[in-house]
């Protein structure tokens, strides 16, 4: 009870430095497949392209979380849709739903398990280019380094 009780005080203190976590619902892998088919829900796919080229949950919007241009690319993006938030194993999608709350999206569901979760799970990926603008800024590698 004891260490409940430090566990509480210490989540207290953290969140009393950089404010409660924003309103993003991690889902579980099955709660991901039923729900990405809905009308008003994106599949956001926030991992390269060469990983998505490899392999991606079919009909997956890329926008690549470590290129120069993902927050711009972020602000084009409907704010009134859902988005399903995944990369490859959740870092990045984790990231990627906080920044988008922080920027006033309000429907934001997280994978945290990622792509390899929902993989590992028997689903069969897409290959294929993404179905986005081909604009490198949208759908581009993060910009490789000077050579």
């Amino acid at each position: 009870m004891l260490f409940l009780l430090g566990l509480n005080a210490i989540a207290q203190r953290v969140e009393d430095k950089i404010g409660p976590a924003p309103d993003i619902r991690n889902l579980a892998v099955i709660e991901f497949e039923q729900l990405r088919g809905l009308t008003n829900h994106v599949v956001l796919d926030v991992r390269t392209r060469r990983e998505y080229l490899g392999g991606h949950v079919p009909g997956a919007l890329l926008l690549d979380a470590n290129h120069a241009q993902f927050q711009g690319n972020l602000k084009k993006l409907d704010r009134s849709k859902t988005y399903l938030v995944h990369c490859a194993a959740g870092v990045r999608s984790d990231r990627a739903t906080r920044l988008m709350a922080e920027m006033g999206f309000t429907n934001l569901l997280h994978l945290p398990g990622g792509y390899r979760a929902w993989e590992k799970a028997g689903h069969k990926p897409e290959k294929g280019e993404p179905p986005t603008p081909t604009e490198p800024a949208a759908t581009g590698e993060s910009p490789s380094p000077a050579k």
